[in-house]
């Protein structure tokens, strides 16, 4: 018996071993496809809440229009959103670091929903300003990148999230699409009670398909003593080494662009001289091009270039496009330029956020992307006063100039600087 038992020990541990591997290589696989499904939900999310916003984008300014609010008042409400969108930002990164993906796209959603149902109901201007409010915490596109961040390795992480692009572009078009036809078949509210009923979907795919992974608790013990309203605690994140010039990169390289795009909507009427039919050609335009780059452009040069070699080309590609700006003349001059518009654009958005979450903790990566995510709204917000200024006094060549200068200075600045942040190639 002792013999026979002697005998059979090796194989059956070489059995055991073979069936742990199994069950290991099948936990493995298993776990590759949930996170593959849960990537998958954040990229829904994300489509649809853009869908649904840019739909309102299109809608809003005649909802303002029949309740009596002028341009000017127009103006104040589009500052309202910017403002409430840059304070809730941080905000919103911070609930995402302390209380999971989950909670934080849920709140993303339900925020939407009352948004939408507000707009739904705003049958005065007191209305229709409330409706703002729950912009806030409307914050889709950061939360899906701290899903994504989350579940992605260092190296996978531009290419993932360069795909967020994607779903900006299919936004623009089919948001934009979709609002015109449901207000001229249907009225202006019902583009509102479709965005109601998207978001309340939205809400529930957040719930079930979106995982709220518990993080070690040494990883929360610091986050969890400070408030999410801590100023202190979201600024801490930009004293990490390398973490404040590639935010002032990010902020700066696009700013005299973002000053032009706040104005485009009077430079292509008095301008190019465009109807609101073109302008809405000239959208879908956009919006393929920003599929085109995100789907076939930028995972293929995360895979073969270094982050800093793609965020020096992207500034010096934004310098070329000021060029081009400042001699365009033509909307078909525009249509040129736009091409390495999108481009630069895509690729400095997809590379800083990259940089920046790998320079912070992952207890952090919130906070750091709800930052990234207040530079539009920061735009938007200043933006107004000083793109009428430009215009007025130095006419539609100045925003190409502007561009030019900021981002040679910024190339130089990056072709002398040793950076601090570690250089990595997706594989």
């Amino acid at each position: 018996m002792s013999t026979m038992s002697g005998k059979s020990s090796p194989e059956s541990e070489e059995g055991a071993g073979r069936m742990k591997s199994e069950s290991w290589g099948q936990s493995n696989a298993m776990g590759e496809v949930r996170r593959g499904r849960v990537i998958l939900a954040a990229y829904l999310i994300v489509t649809l809440e853009l869908t649904l916003l840019f739909m309102q984008f299109g809608v809003v300014p005649y909802l303002a229009k029949n309740l009596g609010l002028d341009s000017v008042g127009f103006g104040y409400l589009q500052t309202t959103f910017g403002v409430l969108q840059l304070v809730g930002g941080p905000i919103f990164g911070r609930f995402a670091d302390q209380f999971g993906n989950r909670a934080a796209l849920t709140l993303s959603c339900a925020s939407a929903s009352a948004f939408f149902l507000l707009l739904s109901i705003s049958t005065s201007v007191p209305i229709l300003f409330l409706s703002r409010l729950p912009t806030v915490f409307m914050h889709g596109l950061p939360g899906a990148q701290k899903v994504i961040t989350d579940l992605t390795t260092p190296s996978e992480r531009a290419a993932a999230l360069g795909k967020l692009g994607l779903c900006f572009g299919v936004g623009i078009i089919i948001g934009s699409a979709l609002g015109g036809v449901l207000s001229t078949k249907f009225g202006v509210f019902v583009p509102m009670y479709f965005g109601l009923v998207g978001s309340l979907l939205n809400t529930m795919i957040s719930i079930v398909w979106i995982p709220s992974p518990a993080k070690p608790k040494s990883e929360h013990r610091e986050t969890e003593q400070s408030s999410i309203f801590n100023i202190r605690e979201i600024l801490r994140v930009m004293k990490f080494p390398g973490v404040m010039e590639i935010f002032l990169v990010k902020v700066l390289s696009g700013f005299p662009i973002g000053l032009f795009l706040i104005m485009f909507s009077i430079i292509s009427i008095e301008f190019f001289e465009l109807e609101a039919v073109e302008s809405g050609y000239l959208m879908s335009y956009f919006g393929v091009l920003q599929m085109v780059v995100q789907g076939l452009v930028i995972g293929k040069l995360t895979s073969r270039c270094t982050e800093q070699t793609l965020l020096r080309l992207s500034i010096l590609t934004f310098a070329g496009v000021g060029l081009g700006m400042a001699l365009m003349r033509t909307v078909w001059h525009y249509c040129i330029v736009v091409v390495p518009l999108v481009f630069a654009f895509n690729v400095q958005g997809t590379i800083t956020d990259s940089i920046l979450t790998k320079a912070v903790p992952s207890s952090d990566t919130g906070a750091m992307l709800g930052i990234c995510a207040s530079v539009q709204p920061l735009t938007r917000t200043v933006g107004p006063t000083l793109g009428v200024i430009l215009y007025r006094q130095f006419g539609v060549s100045s925003f190409g100039y502007l561009q030019l200068i900021v981002n040679v200075g910024l190339f130089v600045y990056l072709l002398k600087r040793k950076s601090p942040l570690r250089e990595t190639k997706s594989h």
